[in-house]
């Protein structure tokens, strides 16, 4: 099953949130913001919400928010990490040394 949600940009928490309909917040990706990139050291979803695509919906979301912002990004994060490498298509984000593999 996979649960719908938007992400925005809460920038006060230094995080991509994805929030459900009702406001409530189902999963972050945390950064550290800098130039030229932006560190994503950990990304949480909540346990209620864990197996419902909501880590991959983030991970989707870290990519679109790094190509409108013009931004490259450290993928600290392991889940993170593997959800890029298995997707090169994405790999114009990654800031310069970046290895995933």
């Amino acid at each position: 099953m996979t649960t719908e949600v938007s992400v925005r940009d809460n920038p006060d928490r230094s995080r991509l949130e994805a929030v459900l309909h009702d406001g409530r917040v189902a999963g972050y990706a945390h950064y550290r913001a800098g130039q030229p990139a932006y560190v994503f050291d950990h990304t949480v979803v909540a346990d209620e919400f864990e197996g419902q695509g909501i880590g991959s919906t983030l991970a989707d979301a870290v990519v679109a928010h790094a190509r409108e912002q013009g931004l490259r990004v450290v993928p600290e994060c392991s889940f993170l990490r593997a959800h890029l490498a298995g997707h090169p298509e994405t790999h114009d984000i990654l800031a310069d040394g970046v290895e995933l593999g």
